[in-house]
Formats: structure tokens, sequence, C-alpha cells
């Protein structure tokens, strides 16, 4: 299973950071991070579809994308049209880094999000540190005492997190804890394999009072009407805008539909 390797990883190069940059250490730089006032949470619950665009360099199912802007043009036209940010950092798979975030982060006033597999509380306090306004938990990885322990220090540390659900079960566990922000992943995590249905058959568990993200798989016209009937409050696209000549064009049409 992908995701059993990724993590498998995540868990090596953790170790090896922690030998460079030590707990306790990047505690302290996250504590002392000072609080943007971008909220995640009120960028996605705004009248009408918020979309956040995000940035990847590659992914196991796509390979390398190859971005046809540069990163400056690129973030000129998300200012210009997305709600939010975000920044896949996981390196092995997705040839994402932290400084591609902190390089983001430079050039976008608005709400980011680090996106990544977080297993370990050092991450989430790194994701304060390099200046996130949200985080991604994955509830696949995380048992649920980790994802409560988790979502807390976010909020602790004035983060939101966009919690991320790929199947009923997932859902179930999930709405049993206080979270305002759900995210239906429609790539099956375990094969990487895309289904829009998916989101269309949990939302109906979809509390109206959580914020509700479809994520992966957007890619036309017809995905943008199927997702906007099942009453998703934004949506999380990658492939799309990446591969996008005019990400800023892409975004303002499918908001309009």
């Amino acid at each position: 299973m992908i995701l059993d390797f990724i993590v498998e990883q995540k868990q090596k190069r953790l170790a090896e950071q922690k030998k460079r940059i030590s707990e306790a250490a990047m505690r302290r730089m996250a504590q002392e991070k000072q609080t943007t006032q971008n909220s995640f949470a009120d960028a996605l619950k705004k009248p009408g579809i918020s979309v956040i665009g995000e940035y990847k360099n590659a992914s196991p199912s796509l390979g390398k994308i190859k971005s046809q802007i540069s990163l400056s043009e690129r973030m000129e036209e998300y200012n210009d049209a997305v709600d939010a940010i975000s920044c896949l950092t996981e390196e092995d798979y997705f040839d994402g880094s932290v400084e591609d975030f902190c390089r983001i982060r430079k050039q976008s006033p608005l709400p980011m999000l680090r996106k990544d597999f977080l297993i370990d509380e050092y991450q989430v306090y790194e994701a304060k540190a390099i200046g996130a306004d949200a985080v991604l938990f994955i509830a696949a990885i995380l048992d649920d005492a980790r994802l409560h322990d988790f979502y807390q220090l976010a909020n602790e540390l004035e983060m939101d997190a966009l919690v991320e659900v790929h199947d009923e079960k997932e859902t179930e566990r999930v709405l049993k804890q206080d979270i305002t922000i759900i995210g239906v992943n429609n790539r099956n995590l375990k094969d990487f394999s895309i289904r829009l249905l998916t989101t269309k058959q949990l939302s109906s568990m979809i509390p109206d009072d959580k914020i509700f993200v479809s994520e992966s798989g957007i890619v036309s016209d017809e995905d943008v009407l199927l997702l906007k009937e099942c009453g998703v409050d934004a949506f999380l696209i990658g492939r799309a805008l990446m591969e996008s000549k005019s990400p800023c064009e892409v975004v303002k049409r499918w908001k309009a539909i």
C-alpha cells in the first residue's frame, strides 16, 4: 500500500531531522512564531465556493508535474483568484519541501495549509514555525487519540486543521470529535485511484455546521458541477491548476459555474 511506504519514509526522515533540530528547539521556534491574522477556516466559509490552490511538484500517480509558469507568476495568479494555498512538503513521493513552503509564504498573504503526512507532534510545531495557518491531519494514519491530541495542539498554536477522510468509517470516527473542517479525499490513499463519487457518497454524513472540502481529481467543468451539487464549501485543486498556463482564469471560471 502506497500510504504505508510514505509513512515509513516519513518516520526515517523525522529521525534524521530531529538530530539536526531537536524537538525542544522546534517547540521553542513554534511558540516564538508570531501568529498571522489569516484564518484558513474563515477563507473557506465565505459565501459561494472557495478554492484552495495547491502547489506540488509531483505525485505518486502523476509523476513529475511540469508547471508552465514560474513560481512568482503562479503566486500572482493564485493571489488574484484562490482563497487559500496548500503546499506539499512531503519529500519522497511529492518532491515537496519546507523550503517550497517558505518561498510561497514570502509571496502570498493568503492563508496557507502545510500539506504533509503528519505523524508526530514535531511536524505540527514545525508547521507553526514556518508560518502555516493550517495543517492537514489524515484520519487513515492517525488513531483517535493521536488525532485528538494533534488537533488540540494545532488549536493551542492558533492554527486551523483540515481533517481528511475517504470512507464512511473514517468519517464516523472524525465526527465523534469536535472538528471544524472536514475534507473528503477523492483519491484512495491505498492505491491512489480517484473517484469523485466519494464526495457524493459521504456528503450526507457531513453536518451543515462543518466546513466541507472536496479534495483531488477536480479537472473539468463537469467535475465542478457534480461536486457543487454535493453542498461542498470548498475545493482543494492541485493538478488542474499546476498544469494550467492561467490558473487564475480556471479558478474564476469554476467559481462562476
